[in-house]
């Protein structure tokens, strides 16, 4: 079989038994590439001293509830949608700054082309506009960047400035307009059944698990080796067991009245969803490769055939368009869209994926990565949240420090793999 051949098919490179594995994965960690280690290190952390913290202060154990377990959920889902989409610019070294008011334009469209005392336009045709608008943004800068070479940093800080004027001009100084469509409002306020959360985590388990035997029984019949069975087990036992916790925790009534509430929030599986076909979109098809690609050298992906222009501009389109589902789910968390919407988001995104592990230089990141981040971001602002008399201030300060401490990992983890590579 030709390399070309072998390359369609998902392999580690780092094949081997078990013990072979972990030794591998030490090492790379000790050269530096540690993913998104230091983030599930810091959300653990912040859980342990939020649990300790707010009921020392507060005298109560309001953290660790199966409620406050369930918001956070829903307030880490804008953030965890926005940073994935970030990713796709992330990975090619390049930045979109205006993602947050683009979601912030194409929202204010949607709750303005929707309002029944306005245009009363279905809410399926005004959100197909909203995404629409996402696309068009993104083609947009895709079109200055990739083909007129314009820094990514300046395109999008010119439309960031300007689109906060487009929603001043759609809303009016301050105008808000409430979210009147039912279903874009049950996104972030119902929750499925309980036996649909455990439908989901199974269904979800089975998939996986088939994802796994494929790619090994490719590998077979390509005559490529394969690293030991252990792995895919332990991937899929951690899917089942951390999806067995959380969906345990949510299916407990968190209603203190008559009326139950419980179930895994609704906008849990679309957010899963979204993550598995970016993933599958990266991990498992050429322009995935090629944005990895042109992350580590973009001249170099140029001189072996990769059309870059197109695949930056596809980059933009497909930031800009998931950038307006986070929107969509920020809409329907605070139920109404005013004329600063997405304003002050854009910066929380791009702090969720480098805090996960997505490198800012290019060409190292996943979806996965930037999901851990926003959970970390929104566990800090939710834990700060739950403390008394806390100064607004705190909240950015705090998001602040961690954004500098995770991009000085990332150039730090940089620099030491250079220097592995060097001595190798």
């Amino acid at each position: 079989m030709s390399e070309l051949q072998q390359g369609e098919f998902i392999g580690s490179g780092r094949e081997g038994s078990l013990g072979d594995q972990v030794r591998g994965w030490w090492q790379r960690v000790k050269n530096g590439d540690m993913g998104a280690l230091p983030a599930i290190a810091g959300f653990v952390v912040l859980v342990i001293l939020f649990a300790i913290l707010i009921p020392a202060i507060s005298g109560n154990q309001v953290f660790l509830t199966p409620r406050n377990f369930a918001n956070l959920m829903n307030q880490a889902a804008p953030l965890v949608m926005l940073a994935a989409a970030l990713v796709f610019v992330i990975l090619i070294g390049e930045i979109d700054l205006s993602a947050a008011v683009t979601f912030g334009v194409a929202m204010c469209a949607f709750v303005i082309l929707n309002n029944p005392g306005g245009v009363d336009m279905h809410w399926s045709l005004a959100l197909l506009v909203a995404l629409l608008i996402g696309a068009a943004t993104g083609t947009l800068i895709g079109f200055f960047v990739a083909r007129v070479g314009v820094p990514s940093f300046v395109v999008t800080l010119g439309l960031f400035l300007g689109y906060q004027g487009l929603e001043l001009s759609i809303i009016g100084s301050g105008g808000a307009y409430s979210v009147h469509a039912p279903e874009i409002l049950a996104i972030q306020n119902s929750n499925l059944p309980v036996w649909a959360g455990w439908t989901f985590l199974a269904v979800s388990v089975v998939i996986a698990a088939l994802i796994q035997w494929r790619d090994r029984a490719q590998r077979r019949r390509a005559g490529v080796p394969d690293s030991t069975i252990w792995i895919p087990v332990l991937r899929i036992g951690s899917i089942a067991v951390l999806g067995g916790i959380a969906v345990g925790i949510l299916s407990i009534n968190r209603s203190s009245g008559t009326v139950p509430l419980e179930g895994v929030p609704l906008v849990v599986p679309i957010v899963v969803a979204i993550l598995f076909i970016g993933t599958f979109v990266l991990d498992r098809t050429k322009y995935g490769r090629y944005l990895y690609a042109i992350g580590g050298n973009a001249e170099a992906a140029r001189r072996a055939g990769i059309k870059v222009v197109g695949v930056k501009w596809i980059a933009f389109v497909i930031c800009s368009t998931l950038a307006v589902v986070a929107g969509v789910f920020q809409a329907s968390y605070v139920g109404s869209v005013d004329a600063a919407f997405g304003r002050g988001d854009v910066l929380s995104g791009v702090a969720a994926a480098v805090v996960g592990g997505v490198s800012l230089f290019g060409g190292r990141g996943r979806l996965a990565h930037a999901a851990v981040g926003g959970l970390v971001i929104a566990v800090i602002t939710n834990g700060l949240g739950l403390i008394r008399n806390l100064p607004a201030g705190v909240n950015y300060l705090v998001t602040g420090g961690v954004l500098i401490l995770a991009a000085s990992v990332d150039a730090l983890t940089r620099l030491r793999s250079a220097k592995s590579r060097v001595r190798a």
